[in-house]
């Protein structure tokens, strides 16, 4: 997990709260205003924290609450410089002068809490949480001779709630920030201290929380807004009080307040959508994750579009059922509305079930399958932990593809991304002398069995003039439907319909072509737009199957 993002969209109090549940070590770097600050946490737990400009430093604070005297402390200091800086100012006074360890931690805590609670004032500006699996590293004594490691740490999520609290209650008293002031020349210490003299309004007690009510609620994470809302809506009418996201962060936010609150909020996430850092397109498994870890007795849903291949057996594996969800395509559709209402309303009410079956009729791992077509018998292997619509999300699913979470589920990116451009698509095979239907998404069959007629599908090579032509320029195509036979068959067996017009993609492995995207936008009546970086996708997925295949020999021979 990495977080990057602007101080307006995501403030400090969301920030520390996912850093804690997700129980990462790293670096969380905050920009404003040309000044910077830094919290450091070890697995969650907030143990050190810095800003730019004055700072009282821990021998100076242990003297000044006469925990230590002015010799005791030039001693320390003469020990340390000695050696080399090789200990902790902290650790030298506890262990030789024998200074109480719990009053030196007492002081550290207050100076952590100094700096983050000033950092809540950074209204704008940027941030960066950068994992660190070496945090210990940057703990070392000749890196920062004064500071005294936090062994423990401090819960992040107190730091959240008691920093919004005060920013708040200084805000209502008129009692601005240095940065919210807009007055030049104030320097970075007085927030500091400002934030440092309010600390005592943490101690002053909460108002005590209403006991909560007997209304249902549920948490909807999907980051289709057409679909969202048409789930929500259905959620609304179960009688729940829905609290629908389109970002996994903001979900995680408001689940963990409601959990927080006595709440037991029944949880609903898609599958696939962006991750909190914005790319690739497991956030909803990296969500489900921390809610594995985090919280415990909701009724957790898993929305999936299509089979998620190996996203799907960890989702199972961590006892989570999967239903199917309505595409964009069947949002006005009443009947698949009503379905997937059905479905949905069962799963709620009787969340205690096990999950049993398949996600679909016919469920299959398209991946691996287009693998074992080409001549391999694939193993997975683990995976390392108007305009162009899609090329501001190009970056993130290149990023994905050479590092793909999924295992080698390439070809589920690839109809993900497709989903960008088209309402619907259809992986076919490439064989010598026959054109095989093998995954498919936004197919809407009455008999809920479009998979199963998509895998039917089959036509020769030369048959359809477009998809000929694609296999042997190695180039992707659109046309307008000419309504020869095999272009009849094609678009029969799809459900019927006309579409404006008709987009073909390769997919070139080794050479060869041996797979082919198809896609239109039927239902409605539209063209495809420009696809220049759907077509880059699809050659980068070529040259990731052809790195698999390589790895895969590889390893064989190294066994």
């Amino acid at each position: 997990m990495s977080l990057v993002g602007n101080l307006e969209d995501l403030g400090l109090g969301e920030i520390l709260q996912i850093v804690s549940l997700s129980r990462k070590s790293g670096v969380l770097s905050l920009f404003s205003k040309g000044r910077e600050g830094k919290i450091i946490f070890r697995q969650g737990q907030v143990i050190q924290a810095a800003m730019d400009g004055p700072r009282m430093h821990l021998g100076e604070s242990l003297l000044k609450k006469g925990i230590i005297d002015d010799n005791t402390l030039r001693k320390a200091l003469s020990i340390q410089a000695g050696e080399g800086a090789a200990e902790r100012l902290g650790d030298i006074l506890a262990k030789r002068f024998a200074v109480d360890v719990e009053k030196i931690e007492e002081i550290v805590r207050e100076q952590i809490e100094r700096v983050v609670y000033s950092l809540f004032s950074w209204n704008e500006g940027s941030f960066d949480f950068e994992l660190r699996e070496d945090i210990e590293s940057l703990q070392l004594p000749e890196r920062d001779p004064d500071q005294y490691l936090l062994e423990q740490g401090m819960n992040p999520q107190f730091l959240a709630m008691e920093g919004s609290r005060i920013l708040d209650e200084t805000r209502h008293r008129g009692e601005l920030a240095e940065d919210e002031s807009g007055e030049e020349g104030a320097e970075v210490s007085d927030s500091c201290d400002i934030a440092f003299d309010l600390m005592s309004a943490a101690a002053r007690e909460a108002p005590a929380a209403e006991p909560p009510g007997e209304e249902r609620m549920a948490v909807l994470a999907d980051d289709d807004e057409e679909v969202r809302a048409a789930i929500a809506s259905i959620l609304s009418g179960f009688g729940y009080q829905v609290h629908d996201f389109g970002k996994t962060e903001d979900a995680l936010i408001q689940l963990d307040f409601l959990y927080r609150d006595g709440h037991r909020p029944a949880v609903l996430v898609d599958l696939i959508m962006p991750r909190m850092d914005g790319s690739g397109i497991l956030g909803g498994l990296e969500l489900l994750e921390l809610i594995h870890d985090n919280f415990e007795g909701l009724n957790v849903i898993v929305l999936a579009d299509h089979d998620a291949g190996t996203a799907e057996q960890k989702v199972r594996e961590r006892g989570y059922p999967i239903l199917p969800k309505p595409r964009k395509a069947q949002v006005s559709d009443h009947g698949a509305l009503e379905a997937f209402s059905e479905r949905l309303k069962a799963r709620l009410d009787n969340h205690e079930r096990p999950e049993e079956g398949p996600f679909v009729a016919e469920t299959i791992n398209i991946g691996d399958e287009l693998f074992r077509e080409i001549g391999e018998d694939f193993v997975p292997l683990s995976a390392p932990s108007g305009h162009d619509q899609g090329m501001s999300q190009l970056r993130g699913m290149l990023e994905e593809l050479n590092n793909p979470a999924l295992g080698n589920d390439i070809i589920l990116l690839v109809l993900r991304f497709a989903a960008e451009f088209m309402n619907r698509a259809v992986i076919f095979i490439v064989r010598d002398d026959e054109i095989r239907g093998l995954g498919q998404f936004g197919i809407v069959d009455p008999d809920g069995l479009a998979d199963a007629r998509v895998r039917d599908l089959r036509f020769p090579v030369y048959g359809e003039p477009l998809f000929n032509g694609v296999i042997k320029s190695r180039m992707a195509g659109k046309a307008v439907p000419d309504g020869s036979s095999w272009n009849r068959y094609l678009l029969d067996q799809l459900g019927g319909g006309m579409p404006q017009e008709m987009f073909v993609g390769p997919i070139v492995s080794e050479g060869k072509v041996v797979a082919l995207l198809y896609g239109d936008n039927l239902p409605e009546k539209r063209g495809i737009g420009l696809t220049d970086s759907l077509e880059i996708f699809l050659s980068q997925a070529g040259l990731a199957m052809e790195k698999a295949l390589l790895q895969r020999k590889l390893s064989e021979r190294g066994s």
